[in-house]
């Protein structure tokens, strides 16, 4: 199973595979086109509660992932999770985020609970 994470701003590359973009809001000065975006499920995105527990600074990125895992679990999410995951048994996946650290984000802490 091939589950990446990019920032959804780098060029796409061939083996991206499927793009799945994992945030709530579309980018910034980003075109559709530009993004190649293949799939994009809200659900799988951080509440906005979360989101802004998170970027305020009070908790601990570790706090946040397992927050985070949490509402994954929730049934929408977890049947996207699933979806995702037979995705990425039948080729790569690539997460797509916006983010500025992609390991420090909520797409790298889907990366590794697909890939569990």
């Amino acid at each position: 199973m091939s589950v990446h994470v990019r920032r959804v701003y780098d060029p796409p590359e061939p083996e991206d595979g499927v793009r799945v973009l994992v945030d709530r809001l579309w980018p910034r000065g980003l075109s559709k086109d530009a993004a190649r975006v293949d799939e994009w499920p809200k659900a799988l995105t951080p509440s906005t509660e979360l989101r802004r527990w998170y970027h305020a600074g009070e908790g601990s990125y570790e706090e946040f992932s397992r927050r985070y895992e949490a509402e994954l679990a929730a049934p929408e999410a977890a049947e996207l999770v699933d979806s995702i995951r037979e995705l990425a048994r039948k080729g790569p996946v690539t997460l797509l985020t916006s983010a500025k650290s992609p390991e420090e984000s909520h797409a790298a802490v889907l990366a590794r609970l697909l890939q569990s």
